[in-house]
């Protein structure tokens, strides 16, 4: 039963199949029919019986390809013509074709877009990892910071050269000006030129400051070579007297000192780099006179030798000062030679510098002297604070250039004797308290031989109204503190000082520290106010002094006269208008104290100032 249920479906199917084939295949050929032909006579074939369409399945197959394999197929195709048979019993047929086949296809359907031809494929950077070659350090204490470069120049057209002139009360006269070739990192030449006169309220009054030079540098690929040549000129009266007994007769002459110097040095550019060897020789002299017979030259030759061993250093330094020194009652010859050998040790949190100096003495006097050169700083604050120790001393040579531009008040024929540093001992701290905020603060000790004093050496009698030096013989004894501080708390703000505190002991009898101050603050600011204004201030406070003058009132005679402290303040403005062009206003002496920096010499009053300024 299920062997007859099967043959009956797969005839069914292959009925379907050739229905599909075959019916496509008339329908065409009877289209095609439709247009007229030639008639074609053929014989009509004899009558032949029907053949069977149905196909035969044999019994032995078993699947449905195989019965379709083995369906015997009739010949539809049509026939025409005669038909013969053969012995064998085959048809022949005659085929009569009509026309060609021409198979018909619809039209194709358009795809109305254009292809999108922009390549979207994300990129993708190839990815590589490599390791860092680095040892992880467990330093906690804060690193150095790199140097930040320069930033470039505003101005289009740099300025090399600057002129400043102005006027004002106390018949004021001031100018300046400065010329240089421009920027060249190789040759830097220029020249200055200074003048700064007034006149006070006491007769004569007067004094003034001329100053000229000539600078140059240049810079090769291994030495620089630097020099200059300046000449000064300060002159001044002998104005003082006691106002309270003013003298009959006053001798007031005018005082004037002139120096013409010139220095020259060749050095070693610096290079960081190990073990290397540095030196550099310098030759500076001057040529000093004033009003009258004083006169003094000096020539100093100085240099040293400095050989670099990774955290050692060691080196030699030397200088050889040649000096003489004349006036109407002397005429001699006080030179001095020096040697410094020494060692330096120098690391992260330390710094040790321990030598030696030696001097000698030659010319009017001769001495021998060997002094301490030592000097270590440790590192208590890492990065912010240093403490340091220093022990030294050395020879002072005296000279009538040095007094007289302390003191332009003295007479003629100063004596002159070398003071001795024999051992100067300091410690103190230094450092940074915060960024921009730096100090430093000493205690000391000095011992001094020969230290040298001004005092008055008046003879109101006759008129005469001057100063000279005197020294205390024995060993004096200077101890003190000192304190310098310095915020900057931007480019735009600058405020500094530095006080002084100071204990003499003297060596001999009856002398006094004269006219030394015990206690001495300076401090000054700098504010910048929107690149165009910059004001200033600079503040002065000096203690009481002594001088050994005696006083007379009547009958009554004062042993010592003493001069008392005083506060300076002074300030100025100035107002950049253009890149070229600025206008400025100076304020000294704002208080209007009647000060006295030398016995019956008093300071200039309020006096104010100003000028212009150009550039170009």
């Amino acid at each position: 039963m299920r062997q007859a249920m099967k043959f009956k479906y797969i005839y069914a199917l292959l009925t379907l199949t050739i229905a599909l084939y075959f019916v496509p295949a008339d329908a065409q050929t009877k289209h095609k029919a439709k247009k007229p032909v030639a008639k074609v006579v053929t014989k009509k074939p004899a009558a032949k019986k029907p053949t069977n369409t149905k196909p035969t399945l044999k019994a032995s197959a078993k699947t449905l390809g195989d019965a379709a394999s083995r369906v015997t197929v009739t010949d539809t195709t049509k026939k025409g013509g005669k038909q013969n048979a053969d012995a064998n019993g085959s048809l022949s047929e005659e085929i009569v074709v009509t026309t060609a086949y021409k198979p018909v296809l619809a039209d194709a359907v358009k795809i109305r877009r254009n292809p999108d031809l922009e390549d979207k494929s994300p990129f993708k950077a190839p990815l590589t990892y490599i390791p860092i070659d680095k040892r992880l350090e467990l330093n906690t204490s804060i690193k150095p910071l790199e140097a930040m470069k320069r930033p470039a120049e505003q101005d289009s057209v740099p300025t090399n050269n600057y002129v400043k002139v102005g006027l004002g009360s106390l018949k004021t006269t001031y100018g300046e000006a400065y010329f240089a070739n421009g920027r060249d990192d190789a040759l830097q030449v220029g020249g200055y030129l200074k003048h700064f006169a007034q006149n006070g309220n006491l007769f004569h009054e007067n004094s003034a400051k001329e100053e000229a030079g000539v600078f140059g540098k240049s810079a090769g690929d291994v030495n620089n070579i630097s020099g200059r040549i300046t000449y000064n000129y300060n002159s001044n009266y002998f104005y003082g007297f006691d106002q309270l007994n003013p003298p009959a007769v006053l001798q007031v002459n005018k005082q004037h000192f002139s120096t013409l110097g010139a220095e020259g040095e060749l050095a070693k550019n610096y290079k960081d780099v190990e073990n290397d060897f540095t030196y550099a020789l310098k030759l500076k002299g001057y040529v000093f006179s004033d009003a009258y017979k004083a006169r003094e030259s000096n020539v100093v030759l100085s240099g040293f030798l400095n050989q670099t061993v990774k955290q050692f250093y060691a080196g030699l330094a030397a200088s050889l000062d040649l000096s003489t020194q004349k006036d109407s009652l002397y005429d001699h010859n006080n030179s001095l030679v020096r040697l410094n050998p020494y060692i330096k040790f120098q690391g992260d949190n330390y710094k040790i510098d321990a030598g030696v100096n030696i001097v000698d003495q030659f010319g009017y006097s001769s001495s021998f002297y060997i002094f301490p050169a030592a000097r270590a700083e440790l590192q208590v604050i890492p990065k912010y604070v240093r403490l340091f120790v220093e022990a030294k001393g050395d020879v002072n040579r005296s000279s009538i250039h040095d007094f007289s531009m302390e003191n332009p008040f003295l007479g003629q024929n100063i004596d002159l004797r070398n003071s001795v540093d024999q051992l100067d001992i300091a410690a103190g701290l230094k450092g940074t308290i915060a960024p921009g905020f730096g100090f430093k603060a000493t205690i000391f000790r000095n011992q001094i031989k020969n230290m040298p004093l001004f005092v008055s050496d008046f003879d109101f009698a006759t008129g005469y109204n001057r100063f000279k030096v005197i020294y205390d013989g024995g060993r004096s004894r200077v101890s003190g503190f000192t304190g310098e501080l310095d915020y900057k708390a931007s480019e735009d703000v600058d405020i500094f000082g530095r006080v002084e505190f100071k204990d003499y002991q003297m060596a001999t009898p009856n002398i006094q520290p004269w006219n030394l101050p015990k206690f001495k603050l300076t401090a000054g600011t700098v504010f910048t106010i929107n690149n165009k204004i910059t004001v200033s201030g600079t503040l002065l406070i000096r203690g009481s002094t002594m001088d050994p003058y005696q006083v007379k009132t009547g009958a009554t005679t004062f042993a010592n006269s003493s001069i008392t402290s005083f506060a300076d303040l002074s300030a100025g403005v100035d107002y950049k208008a253009t890149n070229r062009f600025s206008v400025f206003v100076h304020v000294n002496n704002i208080l209007n104290s009647s000060s006295q920096s030398w016995l019956f010499y008093p300071d200039y009053g309020f006096n104010i100032f100003g000028g212009v300024g150009y550039s170009f």
